[in-house]
């Protein structure tokens, strides 16, 4: 056993975080720490590590275990180089292998009947031996299988102190690996990684000896690498066997029977409670009445169980359906300073997909989501009475000087303020948040009020970028829920592998400066390039599925002269159509723009024809565009 609790209890300021805590963390465990934020889970680590001290009841840690930490914001500093940091954690391997040599040496210059040969022949073994028993000679081999696996691969010789803070998270998580301590407790471990990185992790801690306890919003993760959830809610710790799908199962089966118990006694006590009303002062009944009373004096009460919190609700909706081509993206060059992050990728969206952008970190992605939304680049166009709402990862749409209440109310003035409360109380902020300023909330609350925003954008067409940073699990299911109940088309960067599982049905992998489009869900993307890397190892190939850059093409359709000719036309024909509604389109701003002048206004003759010629463009406009969706 390396961690045990019994009755622990603690608390801040005299009130109480943790009640009557009990558990034990035995070797090789695989623990999964969950709970709402605030609920005591960072308090309980610190517990733990022996950062804080419990108020009563016991804690045991193993004497003398190596236990390794990985704090949220784990980075550290040094002058070293990423591959010189990480050779310190090997320096008695080092040093036991130098020793050897030096060894080695001497005894090649020495008498083999000599008492010095003899002396040293016992050192040459027992440094051998000890050698062997660390597995010292791999120690090289070890560090640039963790730095390549956590994509340090290009940066062994680069100061850690020049690095990001992220990338000095990452870095840390390595030498913990690398130090291979009894038990590594990780706190969001998954945060800074890209998918490719993801994966190396989950199966490099798949085979990790020691055990692991982790505090993670990533359910993915924990289904792959948990075999327990400890939950904390409502100051009280329940443990469940299982990943986190098993615990979903076997809280809502708890929850439903304790209330089912707790209904059940209600009910016998009610019976109890009337017949001893009704019968006490009977003489004949008395003693029969009187005992009852003593029995439910003695009962022992079920206390009722506590819900789960209420989550956030969000509802996503839109006034008006969009054209069934939403966004065509044709020929697009992206760059981020002087890298090119996309040569002449191609990329369409019909109305209702849900599709995820995915890739590894620099490939692009939120640049691509940025570009998307501006607008203005001439690869990208958008279909007709499309409305974007787009959801910005750092939430820099938000005033941070106003307060929770106006910052929702500024952008919809019109609306009661009994409206704007209940949207923002839906979405988990409570009355006292309502005065609050933007700045003074956690980034979880900053999350919530950015989607309540976002939900009264009314788009038809949601653009995301990583909407389930800062929320809790709770959280993410809500928004996971709404979004899936959503019909209209959904566009997404997220590194949450459940979330994208659960929603996306088309996939746009972004990947060594090309866009590939995907039509499928995850679960078919990851087994198609799981294919893909056992065919590379194998050294065959593998025939691609439905994948390509433009998925309206048929791969391997065989057409006719005829069918091909009649093709031609109609592109020819689609190219002719989207002429002619840029000139109509642009004619029609011009039109629009006149009827403010003077000039116009003052002119009722004028006046009129321009707004006859209108009339005219509207009408003109509206068959192209019937023309054009039945040609694409």
């Amino acid at each position: 056993m390396l961690i045990s609790a019994d009755n622990l209890n603690f608390g801040f300021n005299g009130g109480s975080l943790l009640e009557n805590i009990c558990f034990s963390l035995n070797e090789g465990g695989r623990v999964g720490l969950i709970g709402g934020n605030g609920e005591g889970k960072t308090t309980l680590i610190r517990l733990i590590l022996g950062e804080l001290e419990p108020e009563s009841g016991v804690l045991f840690r193993k004497n003398g275990m190596r236990l390794g930490y990985l704090a949220q914001s784990g980075g550290y500093d040094s002058s070293n180089t990423v591959y010189e940091e990480m050779k310190e954690i090997f320096r008695e391997d080092i040093s036991a292998i130098n020793a050897l040599r030096e060894v080695e040496e001497k005894i090649s210059r020495s008498d083999e009947n000599s008492a010095e040969y003899r002396a040293l022949s016992q050192k040459y073994e027992a440094l051998n031996n000890r050698i062997a028993a660390r597995d010292s000679y791999n120690f090289e081999v070890k560090i640039r299988t963790v730095l390549n696996g956590m994509g340090f691969e290009s940066v062994y010789e680069q100061p850690i102190c020049t690095m990001s803070g992220g990338e000095k998270t990452r870095l840390k998580l390595c030498r913990l690996l690398l130090e291979e301590p009894e038990l590594l407790i990780l706190d969001e471990p998954t945060n800074h990684l890209d998918m490719k990185t993801l994966f190396w992790l989950e199966d490099y801690l798949s085979a990790f000896k020691g055990a692991i306890l982790t505090d993670s919003h990533d359910r993915y993760f924990l289904d792959k690498l948990v075999t327990q959830i400890y939950e904390l809610e409502n100051k009280k710790l329940s443990v469940f066997k299982g990943n986190y799908t098993k615990y979903k199962l076997l809280k809502a089966e708890k929850v439903a029977h304790l209330l089912k118990e707790y209904e059940k006694q209600q009910e016998e006590r009610a019976h109890m409670q009337e017949y001893v009303d009704r019968n006490l002062v009977r003489a004949s009944t008395t003693k029969m009445a009187q005992s009852r009373r003593l029995a439910l004096e003695k009962m022992e009460l079920i206390e009722k169980p506590a819900l789960p919190p209420t989550p956030p609700r969000f509802v996503f909706s839109y006034t008006e359906k969009p054209y069934e081509r939403v966004l065509e993206i044709e020929n697009l060059r992206l760059t981020a300073g002087e890298k090119v992050l996309l040569e002449k990728a191609n990329f369409s969206l019909t109305r209702g997909e849900k599709c995820a952008i995915i890739g590894d970190n620099g490939t692009g992605k939120s640049t691509l989501i940025k570009e998307i939304v501006r607008g203005k680049n001439p690869a990208v166009r958008f279909g007709r009475f499309v409305k974007i709402a787009y959801y910005e990862q750092e939430h820099g749409n938000l005033d941070l000087n106003e307060t929770v209440l106006s910052e929702l109310w500024g952008r919809h003035v019109s609306w009661e303020q009994t409206k704007v409360r209940r949207i923002l109380a839906q979405a988990g902020l409570v009355a006292e948040d309502m005065d609050k300023q933007v700045r003074m909330l956690s980034g979880g609350e900053r999350a919530k009020l950015a989607l309540a925003v976002f939900e009264c954008e009314g788009g038809n067409v949601l653009i995301l970028d990583e909407p389930t940073n800062h929320l809790d699990l709770a959280a993410r299911e809500s928004l996971e829920s709404a979004l899936k109940e959503f019909d209209g088309t959904l566009l997404f960067v997220s590194h949450d592998r459940y979330f994208i599982r659960a929603l996306a049905g088309k996939i746009l992998e972004l990947e060594d400066g090309n866009a590939t489009s995907f039509t499928g869900d995850y679960d078919e993307y990851t087994a198609y390039k799981n294919s893909v890397k056992a065919a590379k190892t194998e050294t065959h190939r593998v025939p691609a599925p439905t994948i390509s850059a433009k998925p309206e093409q048929k791969d391997g359709y065989y057409r006719s002269k005829e069918e091909r000719a009649a093709d031609a036309k109609r592109r020819t024909r689609i190219k002719k159509i989207e002429e002619e509604i840029s000139a109509l389109e642009t004619e029609d701003e011009a039109l629009n723009a006149s009827l403010s002048a003077p000039e116009v206004t003052g002119n009722f003759a004028l006046l009129t024809e321009k707004c006859n010629r209108l009339e005219e463009i509207k009408s003109k406009l509206d068959a192209l565009y019937a023309e054009y969706e039945t040609l694409i």
